[in-house]
């Protein structure tokens, strides 16, 4: 399934993508570092299973991912870039009542989100456990090296992966080091936020954002989901769409 990207401006003025597809009730799903819209929810059948339930799947591409720009002046990433551009995403489709969620990435983002101010009906984080939102700054460092390492790194290198990835998805790295320097920290006491049901879905071999079960125990009203797969390749299993579908179909 090709979908085509749409744009619109946000705030700075800075150019981004958004991809949709399926009809009904909307739902905004953030994809993971380094990915994209396409890769993360589409090319897998994540978003089709999940507009089979009659849903309106409305998937960006973050700043500096996929389609959407990636500007290297550091004044166009202020801590929490990716939230303003949520905001204004939604402000430019004029979406009221709405579910919201993302993998990884995505997944901070949009609790990040529900901090600031956003409220979403239910709230989807995918590949995420405690840690990925209080720790921050130790998986930050990690894609620092990530970056740093792009051209030395060798087989069997903790960064190895990581850097074949971000490869593969042709990332500008000048812009993706100003955005991680733009990601801030979810403390434990922040979570109170997050109130409405939250659906944790999380692959049995994914450790890279620590404990989903921690996560669970400190939301107010959440449930994890286990499925197949490790952080990279949890999102190429069907489960997750079904996953996702029954939490929003329920």
């Amino acid at each position: 399934m090709t979908i085509e990207p749409r744009f619109f401006d946000a705030r700075d003025g800075v150019r981004l993508a958004w991809r949709e597809t399926g009809e009904g009730r909307p739902v905004v799903l953030l994809h993971g570092l380094f990915s994209n819209a396409e890769v993360n929810w589409i090319k897998f059948g994540t978003a089709a299973r999940i507009a089979a339930e009659g849903c309106r799947v409305i998937m960006p591409d973050l700043r500096v991912h996929g389609s959407s720009a990636a500007p290297h002046e550091e004044e166009f990433y202020p801590p929490d870039v990716l939230v303003h551009d949520l905001q204004d995403l939604v402000a430019h489709l004029g979406l009221g009542d709405f579910d919201l969620g993302g993998f990884s990435l995505g997944a901070r983002t949009s609790a990040r989100a529900v901090v600031a101010g956003m409220k979403p009906a239910r709230l989807i984080l995918g590949g995420m456990g405690l840690a990925g939102l209080a720790g921050w700054q130790r998986r930050g460092q990690f894609f620092k090296r990530v970056i740093a390492e792009y051209e030395t790194a060798k087989r069997g290198d903790d960064t190895w992966m990581s850097i074949q990835f971000l490869k593969t998805m042709k990332v500008d790295r000048i812009a993706a080091s100003h955005l991680l320097d733009s990601f801030t920290d979810t403390t434990p006491e922040m979570l109170a936020a997050l109130a409405m049901p939250v659906l944790v879905v999380c692959g049995e071999q994914d450790q890279d954002n620590g404990s989903a079960e921690e996560l669970v125990a400190v939301l107010p009203d959440a449930r994890l989901a286990t499925i197949p797969g490790t952080h990279m390749s949890s999102v190429t299993q069907p489960e997750l769409g079904e996953a996702i579908a029954a939490f929003l179909a329920a």
